[in-house]
């Protein structure tokens, strides 16, 4: 149950509270290994590695799952309000058409869209404040910060740095998303299933298909001990039988693990092959794309427009975690602009930061004309910005080696499938970063440790 008056222990709480000399080594221990400990994962970043990941306390890990799972419940139920279909929904938010591939315009809206999501969290103030929700099959991060952070564990178990201590990584978000594929979909011991990846999207790694392929092998072996047959893919190689039946590697498979965006996915003929297997009928798939629209940054301005219909204990729920959010519109223009200084202007539909416009980082003059063009393009929000708290960090410089702390932002991503918590994704700044958060700016990705 959710305590709507949590204690938030300080970001560095946990940290501090391990002994110095441990402290030291994990430093010493990350820094050395920094090439193995990221080697294969994202990163746009060619000056600074993490040499430790973020702790946290489990209690108030668990704690924050509770918020994120009952969040994602309230951004279903506005949507409900709004719509029955994903249709209907589609129409409200004002999508293209051209941006909701693989859409069932007539799937109900239910509880069953809440199989696999991931906000974006800002600690502000000392609070978790959820900027935006991720609702989608598609959550990048998770292969890295699961990677990540059980690497550094292996590395500290080795040196017996954390003997004796309650200390250990976040639960395998990798390990529970088998879980609910499996579940989610009914599949049956040993079934086929189809990881398919769009190789022409801007993500590092993807301009080496051979190679992206070769890390994210171990996953395979990973599906195995939850009974799945898993097929790691290039999306547009996928082809169809004459039963209409999905054929990836030379073989039919059971089931899809959608792991592109549905508004990002470039057009191919296995695009078309997965569009042909889902209208036969004989491809269940994680998840369905309808999904993906509830993660549209316009249902937190729903979440605050119906704020007063809501019961007490979600109303302050709301007021708590989530950004006073309202949609870009004429009518909110004089307020934009009066109020600059605390409002975030973003894509209701966009991602890694592409056209959100800071107020107190844009000149007035350019502020106004980014808001007016917003206004004509449609599909955007206004929202009540977030400065993130700094907490210090541990870095290896790459090219010589040292070691230097530096006072950071990061944002945390709590991973959850078949609603039920699982790891966290870090997006962690570096010396010198500026304020926004993703991975085109460099920002470093790692899992969390817990403490008890």
């Amino acid at each position: 149950m959710i305590d709507p008056n949590y204690p938030w222990p300080p970001l560095d709480q946990a940290w501090k509270d391990l002994p110095e000399s441990t402290r030291a080594e994990m430093v010493a221990a990350g820094a050395g290994a920094w090439k193995e400990i990221f080697y294969g994962c994202a990163t746009y970043n060619q000056t600074w590695r993490l040499a430790r990941p973020p702790v946290m306390p489990a209690d108030a890990f668990r704690e924050l799952n509770e918020v994120c799972d009952r969040i994602a419940q309230l951004i279903l139920e506005a949507c409900q309000r709004r719509a029955r279909t994903a249709g209907e929904l589609t129409r409200l938010l004002g999508v293209p058409a051209e941006e909701t591939k693989l859409l069932d315009t007539d799937e109900v809206l239910s509880e069953a869209l809440l199989a696999a999501y991931r906000p974006d969290v800002l600690i502000s103030g000392g609070v978790p404040k959820f900027v935006e929700y991720n609702i989608d099959s598609s959550l990048g991060g998770g292969f890295d910060a699961d990677t990540v952070v059980y690497r550094y564990a292996k590395l500290y178990a080795e040196r017996g740095i954390l003997d004796g201590l309650p200390v250990r990584p976040a639960p395998s978000l990798l390990d529970q998303r088998f879980v609910a594929i499996r579940d989610e979909l009914g599949l049956a011991d040993g079934a086929r299933v189809a990881l398919l990846l769009d190789f022409d999207a801007d993500y590092p790694g993807l301009e080496t298909p051979d190679f992206f392929l070769k890390i994210l092998s171990p996953l395979a072996d990973r599906a195995r001990d939850f009974g799945i047959d898993l097929v790691i893919a290039q999306l547009k190689l996928a082809t169809l039988d004459e039963r209409k039946r999905l054929v990836v590697d030379g073989a039919p498979v059971d089931a899809l693990f959608r792991l592109f965006v549905p508004n990002r996915v470039h057009a191919s003929a296995g695009l078309d092959a997965v569009a042909g297997a889902l209208a036969a009928g004989t491809l269940p798939m994680f998840v369905s794309t309808a999904a993906w629209l509830l993660g549209n940054k316009i249902n937190f301005a729903w979440l605050w427009e119906d704020l007063d219909t809501l019961p007490e204990a979600d109303q302050a729920l709301v007021r708590r975690y989530v950004p006073r959010t309202t949609a870009l519109t004429a009518a909110e223009l004089p307020r934009a602009l009066a109020d600059q200084h605390d409002l975030v202007a973003k894509p209701a539909d966009g991602s890694a930061g592409i056209g959100v416009l800071l107020g107190r980082e844009t000149d007035p003059q350019k502020w106004e004309e980014g808001l007016r063009a917003a206004i004509d393009e449609g599909g955007y929000i206004l929202q009540e910005y977030m400065p993130a708290d700094r907490v210090a960090m541990d870095f290896v410089r790459m090219e010589t080696g040292e070691t230097v702390t530096a006072d950071v932002p990061y944002s945390l991503a709590p991973y959850l499938f078949g609603r039920t918590g699982s790891g966290g994704l870090a997006r962690v700044g570096f010396p010198g970063c500026d304020s926004v958060l993703n991975l085109a700016r460099g920002v470093l990705l790692t899992g969390i440790l817990l403490t008890d």
